[in-house]
């Protein structure tokens, strides 16, 4: 379905692979390991799924999940790794054009982080980069109950920027942030900056694919096909 401009009160972003570029810092360096391998076949795609499968194992296991059909089983495990498995990082960096799009949007609607991160990272990031006074709520895994796959966090911000959830419009990479919009009512649009394959992206229902987090003002605009 095509997103609807009409129903969107509120904006929702991800953070690895949305806001936060610096996984691509980790990927292009195993990537240089891996092309030393002598049976090396597409070192770049499969440097960046390690990385995704080191520093974001829900991400990946919601991936095969829904592959095999077990997604049920698996999000209760995924919520949990999301809790106490943290993800540190030594560099920060931010999608391009993100930095300059945020202060624009901000003028137009209430926005949220929703993160799977611990709090102590995401805030290191979002200080670091200056994108902090952008967000009028900040969500980490802790903040709700559970956290995406499960639609809690959506549902909260929703509430803490006193929107309607089906007002809110999701912004991710991967399925998890697929899945967390869908069941709580959001429209999503996912970014192929980040982590998410296409196809899997599509298969589970994500209302509008675009190359990166910075072409969704366009989108919002009206100027790019929704």
């Amino acid at each position: 379905m095509p997103i609807d401009r009409n129903r969107i009160r509120a904006l929702c972003f991800d953070v690895d692979g949305t806001l936060s570029d610096s996984d691509d810092v980790y990927a292009s360096q195993y990537a240089a390991w891996i092309r030393r391998l002598p049976f090396a076949r597409q070192p770049e795609l499969l440097a960046r799924r390690l990385v995704m499968w080191l520093e974001s194992p829900g991400n990946a296991m919601m991936s095969l999940s829904d592959a095999i059909g077990l997604d049920r089983i698996a999000m209760p495990v995924i919520d949990w790794i999301y809790r106490h498995v943290p993800r540190k990082r030594t560099q920060y960096l931010v999608v391009p054009g993100v930095a300059e799009m945020l202060p624009r949007l901000k003028h137009r609607y209430p926005m949220a982080v929703i993160s799977a991160r611990d709090q102590l990272n995401t805030m290191a990031f979002l200080d670091t980069c200056g994108l902090t006074a952008y967000f009028d709520v900040i969500l980490t895994a802790l903040s709700a109950r559970h956290t995406k796959p499960y639609p809690d966090p959506i549902l909260m911000a929703a509430k803490m920027m006193g929107v309607r959830p089906q007002e809110c419009l999701m912004i991710g990479d991967t399925t998890v942030d697929v899945r967390a919009a869908k069941s709580a009512g959001a429209q999503v649009i996912s970014v192929l900056c980040g982590f998410g394959e296409e196809a899997e992206l599509r298969r589970l229902g994500t209302d509008l694919i675009v190359p990166s987090t910075a072409d969704v003002e366009a989108v919002l605009a009206g100027d790019a096909a929704s």
